[in-house]
């Protein structure tokens, strides 16, 4: 499997594996990919697999907060699910912010999302304290506008050292 970032000739592709994720992933426009491509590339990792876009995550770092990587979206082919995949996306999102002194990587998901809440907490994301909970998920009211209440997830990047695949120890084999 090969990650590279986002780049106009994939932009297709990614769509495709977008669908995917649907209903918890919107998918975006063409202008928006090639937006993302040419101004966020390097946090929007791409998984090719024998010449076929696998997975993608759309990412970017904070304008406002520079110590936050917001994941915005994640998606996986059915195929390549509980592969590693995820993980290996996000470890190179993961990879780049410690590069840029980055603290923190953070997402949402619906609250339904069972698979997308087992991944992150897999990977070494917490769920962050919310106004309610459903499930046993913190979830915080109107934290993506009225009436849009989602559980936030934070992985906390470490200072220094080697970076650590996203639920691994740094350093351990795996």
């Amino acid at each position: 499997m090969l990650i590279t970032p986002l780049c106009v000739d994939l932009i297709d592709a990614v769509a495709d594996v977008m669908r995917f994720g649907e209903p918890y992933v919107t998918v975006r426009g063409p202008s928006d990919y090639l937006l993302y491509s040419r101004l966020f590339a390097s946090t929007c990792p791409v998984a090719i697999d024998d010449g076929a876009v696998i997975g993608a995550v759309i990412a970017m770092r904070s304008q406002d907060e520079p110590d936050d990587v917001h994941v915005q979206d994640v998606a996986i082919h059915p195929a390549h699910r509980r592969r590693g995949v995820a993980g290996a996306l996000i470890s190179s999102v993961a990879m780049q912010a410690r590069v840029w002194g980055c603290h923190r990587l953070w997402l949402t998901c619906a609250p339904g999302n069972t698979t997308a809440i087992a991944t992150w907490q897999r990977l070494g994301f917490r769920n962050l304290p919310g106004s309610y909970t459903i499930d046993g998920i913190q979830v915080i009211a109107d934290c993506k506008g009225p009436g849009r209440c989602h559980p936030v997830f934070q992985l906390d990047l470490p200072a220094a050292g080697p970076v650590a695949q996203p639920g691994t120890a740094a350093g351990a084999d795996t």
